[in-house]
């Protein structure tokens, strides 16, 4: 998959992308021929990140649409279509892109299968233009907060080209920083329990060539505490109208860390993350996920039968305890947010 070249595309009736399962061993090619592929492909975190996932779920609505509502098909088309846009949008209930674009592309089913295609295809080139715009802002909030020099990043889980329609947003913003000379080192939190960052953003570095290390999840407040870490940069999953944000679980520990050792700690996310329904974090669904995911590694059991499992993907993070939030509009200040 080329740097410049959407993550997911269109084709032949048909959404291709890359199975992030199979990183960073394979490059496997994922072909979702039907509205249950694309559910499967993001219940089991082959296509991830809060972007993409949207972006996969406006294509799944044209799918059905195509399916159902395709010239010479008779029933039910557009409620069948309906149907599978709502098992699209509650695939996974914490990111809000997912539900937004699935609505987004069903409000084009009147107009018919072609319609909603476009419709899909205008936010991947949209989302594209989006990260863009957003690196740049983050490149100057990170340059305006932190040494002038070549800088030590922290980030946690995947938040590159893997996890949207091309760039990245977090990891995005550390890739035009490392083109720019301006990074030393990036720790790459593994991201327990599915290692979206030993597996997923590691592999996006190396194949930049920037340096980097994998950190231990356990050992990132200590990285912190020995210096080792200039800026924290991490995405986003939902924002809410006060600025408190969801992302992977682990980010609200880093963001205590950050907090305490004095280190700037910024979410890079687009304007589609923002749910400003929400007056605050209390109110977001967290989704938990299969125990297995902990109490396994792979097909071997890690833990004693019958032994229970926490297991969220995600927490929430405290406006008080961010320096600033970016998106493609510019950069907001967490006290602004609240206000």
């Amino acid at each position: 998959m080329p740097f410049d070249q959407p993550s997911l595309c269109w084709d032949d009736n048909a959404i291709v992308t890359l199975d992030q399962r199979a990183l960073p061993h394979e490059k496997r090619r994922l072909r979702l021929d039907t509205v249950d592929d694309v559910i499967t492909a993001i219940t089991t975190l082959a296509v991830r990140g809060a972007p993409s996932i949207g972006l996969a779920g406006a294509l799944g609505v044209a799918l059905s649409a195509h399916a159902h509502c395709s010239p010479g098909i008779t029933g039910g088309g557009q409620e069948a279509v309906r149907a599978d846009a709502q098992r699209l949008a509650a695939a996974r209930p914490t990111a809000v892109n997912l539900a937004r674009a699935v609505d987004r592309a069903l409000g084009r089913l009147p107009d018919g299968p072609e319609a909603v295609l476009a419709e899909a295809t205008t936010m991947i080139d949209e989302d594209r233009a989006v990260n863009r715009q957003m690196v740049a802002h983050a490149v100057q909030a990170v340059l305006d907060r932190c040494p002038q020099r070549p800088l030590r990043f922290l980030t946690h889980c995947n938040t590159g080209r893997l996890a949207t329609a091309a760039v990245g947003t977090a990891l995005g913003t550390i890739l035009a920083l490392a083109d720019a000379g301006k990074v030393t080192e990036v720790l790459v939190d593994e991201t327990r329990p599915l290692l979206q960052g030993a597996r997923l953003t590691a592999w996006e570095l190396a194949e930049a060539g920037v340096p980097h290390r994998v950190c231990v999840d356990s050992a990132a407040a200590a990285a912190m505490g020995r210096g080792l870490v200039d800026c924290v940069l991490v995405g986003a999953d939902r924002i809410t109208a006060r600025g408190d944000v969801a992302n992977k679980i682990g980010t609200y520990g880093l963001a205590i860390a950050a907090a305490h050792h004095g280190v700037p700690f910024i979410v890079v996310a687009p304007e589609s993350s923002w749910d400003r329904s929400l007056v605050d974090g209390r109110d977001i669904v967290i989704e938990e996920r299969d125990p297995d995911e902990v109490t396994s590694y792979g097909e071997v059991r890690t833990t004693p039968p019958g032994t229970r499992a926490y297991n969220p993907a995600f927490d929430v993070t405290p406006a008080s305890l961010i320096t600033a939030i970016v998106s493609e509009h510019g950069v907001h200040h967490a006290s602004g947010a609240r206000a």
